[in-house]
């Protein structure tokens, strides 16, 4: 062996150490162009990739070894000395006859040939088994290793070696030629396999998480889903009512959708308030009041559940990690403020904001920790994004309209940018991208221009429907509501019984959205994975959404709600400024979220350093402390009293009718009952109440008389209906003592209720 070759690294050729695995020999780098040859027997470096440089491992697998060069061993050669000579004989003249250029028997390359006897030193990382070499202290790589007649100079090549035990059978020298084929799946194991993946899909599970965690934070909604409601049986059952309009108006006359059954004999009368057209595919199932009840009670379970999902999306597709989206979709679902809206459907279904914008952005490529990046553009998801949108906005324009305005901003923004960058960089939102928004922001605005033209129509003949800045003053919070929780809330609600009673009108201005949301966003403002200035952004936010949401109680709102109630259209149509909290729980959301997120990659740094390297349970534990802190405060103590039933004469009774005693509250409840025939009646709640429809209740005041039958038979009414137990305290007490002689009216008494027929 000469010196050059031996002591490449500084070391004898006898150094017993072994090299490190999966390395060159004593951390050296390997000669490049060192190999001549191909190595005799099952190394898949060899099979026909002469010069290359060898991987250990692979090379070891291939051939069936355990990792463990046996090759240079003298021990082991003079223990298998016999079988080593047949077998490498065998191979070598195999490796001639298939042609693959075996050389002499003392041939190597960059390595010193042996030529004493007990000790075969090689000065190179052995390509067949490098990382298990008993003596190895070089770079160099043997090619041909055919033994050379002497059982001290044994160099065996890997197809020699054993699965480490003496006397095992060689490994298959035709493995060397290339892996076994991949299986070919029959279409069921195909389908069984993507089932599979899809089961355990980040987004699967979100999905399963979210509905599962809304059935136990809305419990015990589901508890009696026929026969109770949230929170109480006024604003739901005219909820119920709207979605079982609207899916039997599209199953019967589309064309008469926007003139219900109600507030006979008014026309646009489904506009007098949010409709809920968006739920009208889950109106098409089921008839009747106690479908309605089951409806209304599923949707508003899955509302939840979509408020969840869709802020986590929104936070993961912004940089969050799964705990801190976790965090952001609980805290955006479950504010304790949303507790006093659980009687409005169309406050609560407000998860298709964060989910559309989460698409939105997937869709452009955009991401708030990582900015733009433009290889994960998506024309497909921007126009999703712009769809759910569009469906957000059917919802109703109570949440929707600042959601509309908001995307015209991110329109109005995107297009600057584009004139800017468009001689820089050529189509910089690109040509499909920029269809995609072009075709989806048509549909969105289609769709917000044509909902809104029954609610423009129905402004225009009811000028009382219109709000007024002294209306919008009765409903502004002031600064404390900010901090005050509603009374359904478990954690809070008996502890500010104080301060809500300071609030002039409670269910409209207790906007806590948690104290411990506050916490973990103050401190997103210093310990986050956003950026400083995004979060600067974010705090701007809040703090502009929460300056709205008081309405006129911040400097009189001459600089926020004000303008925005003067100059922007339909703005005048919103009653209550403290659901603009809404945005800023979620933004507050995104910081916390933005925390959490720093705080479990901290977590897992330490991990990290621990020996091995899991955290234990008490890191797992308190990685999940956030999320339990914003639950805790989202559970609810909310009524779920039980609906009032339905009338027998109910089923019955012909229209146009009108049903005694009438007011906002007690019309709700009826307009419940009549989702089984849908029969025209005067009776409807809505935000306002029609002229024609006070003038109605005034003029029946001293029903059964002539000027009432004749007033009623005016307008077209041909029954009457007196429910019998809801007289008491009402203006139309003691009628059923009037007598109906030489009115023309017929008497009827149907159950509990007594049926006029006009």
């Amino acid at each position: 062996m000469t010196t050059e070759q031996s002591g490449a690294t500084g070391r004898s050729g006898t150094d017993p150490r072994p090299a490190p695995e999966g390395s060159p020999a004593d951390g050296a780098e390997p000669a490049p162009g060192r190999s001549t040859g191909e190595v005799e027997g099952g190394t898949s470096a060899a099979a026909g990739t002469s010069g290359s440089r060898a991987d250990s491992d692979e090379s070891a697998d291939a051939a069936g070894g355990d990792g463990t060069d046996k090759a240079g061993d003298g021990g082991q050669s003079r223990r298998r000395s016999g079988r080593s000579r047949r077998d490498g004989r065998r191979k070598t003249a195999d490796a001639g006859k298939n042609g693959r250029g075996a050389t002499r028997p003392d041939q190597t390359t960059g390595t010193d040939q042996t030529g004493a006897a007990g000790s075969a030193q090689t000065t190179g990382t052995d390509q067949t088994g490098g990382a298990g070499s008993d003596q190895t202290t070089g770079t160099s790589k043997t090619t041909d290793t055919a033994p050379t007649g002497s059982a001290g100079t044994d160099k065996t090549s890997n197809t020699d070696q054993t699965t480490g035990t003496d006397g095992a059978e060689p490994a298959d020298p035709w493995t060397a030629f290339g892996p076994a084929p991949e299986p070919v799946l029959g279409r069921a194991r195909r389908t069984v396999r993507a089932v599979g993946r899809f089961l355990v899909h980040e987004w699967t599970l979100a999905a399963v998480a979210a509905l599962a965690l809304a059935a136990a934070m809305t419990w015990p909604t589901l508890r009696y889903p026929r026969y109770t409601l949230p929170q109480d049986h006024w604003d739901p059952s005219l909820q119920a009512w709207q979605m079982a309009w609207s899916g039997h108006i599209l199953r019967t006359d589309p064309a008469m959708l926007w003139y219900s059954n109600t507030f006979f004999p008014e026309n646009w009368s489904f506009a007098f308030s949010d409709t809920l057209l968006g739920y009208a595919p889950a109106g098409l199932i089921g008839v009747g009041p106690e479908h309605a009840v089951l409806r209304y009670n599923i949707m508003f379970v899955l509302a939840h559940a979509l408020a969840a999902f869709g802020a986590y999306a929104l936070a993961r597709q912004l940089g969050a990690g799964r705990i801190g989206g976790a965090v952001a979709g609980a805290s955006f679902a479950y504010a304790p403020w949303l507790l006093a809206q659980a009687g409005h459907l169309h406050i609560i279904s407000n998860g298709g904001i964060p989910l559309a914008l989460a698409m939105l952005a997937r869709g452009h490529g955009w991401s708030l920790r990582y900015g733009y990046r433009p290889r994960r553009r998506h024309a497909g998801w921007a126009l999703a994004g712009w769809l759910v949108a569009a469906w957000q906005l059917s919802l109703g324009f109570g949440i929707g309209l600042p959601f509309a305005y908001l995307l015209a901003g991110v329109v109005l923004v995107s297009a600057v940018l584009w004139f800017v960058r468009r001689r820089r960089v050529k189509r910089p939102f690109g040509r499909r991208l920029f269809l995609a928004d072009l075709f989806g922001g048509l549909v969105f605005a289609a769709v917000g221009g044509l909902l809104a033209i029954p609610f423009f129509k129905v402004a225009e003949l009811h000028p009382n429907a219109a709000r007024t800045l002294a209306e919008i003053q009765l409903y502004s919070p002031p600064a404390s509501g900010l901090f005050t929780a509603p009374g359904e809330s478990r954690v809070w609600g008996e502890l500010h019984e104080g301060a809500r009673a300071a609030l002039p009108w409670p269910p409209e201005m207790t906007l806590l959205p948690g104290f411990a949301l506050y916490a973990l966003a103050a401190g997103g403002l210093f310990f986050s994975v956003w950026r400083v200035r995004h979060r600067l952004f974010l705090l701007a936010g809040v703090l502009m959404t929460t300056a709205l949401a008081m309405g006129t109680r911040f400097l009189d709102g001459r600089f926020t709600y004000v303008p925005l109630f003067d100059y922007l259209p339909g703005w005048n149509g919103l009653r209550t400024p403290g659901r603009m909290m809404l945005w800023a729980t979620l933004l507050l959301g995104l910081l916390a979220a933005g925390a959490v997120t720093a705080f479990c990659a901290r977590v897992r740094e330490l991990a990290a350093e621990r020996v091995p390297p899991w955290p234990g349970p008490w890191l797992r534990l308190a990685t999940l402390l956030p999320l339990a802190l914003v639950l805790a405060e989202g559970l609810n103590v909310t009524p779920h009293p039980v609906v009032p039933q339905q009338p027998a004469v109910m089923r019955t009774v012909d229209g146009p009718l009108l049903v005694l005693p009438s007011s906002q509250n007690l019309d709700q409840p009826v307009m419940l009952w009549s989702t089984d025939r849908f029969p025209q009646m005067v009776n409807g709640g809505s935000g306002f109440t029609p002229a024609s429809q006070a003038r109605t209740r005034e003029a029946t005041v001293s029903f059964p008389d002539y000027a009432s039958v004749d007033y009623l038979r005016q307008i077209g009414v041909r029954n009457v209906v007196v429910l019998r137990d809801q007289l008491g305290g009402t203006p139309w007490e003691g009628m059923l003592d009037r007598p109906v002689e030489g009115l023309g009216v017929t008497r009827e008494q149907v159950g509990d209720a007594v049926v006029y027929r006009l």
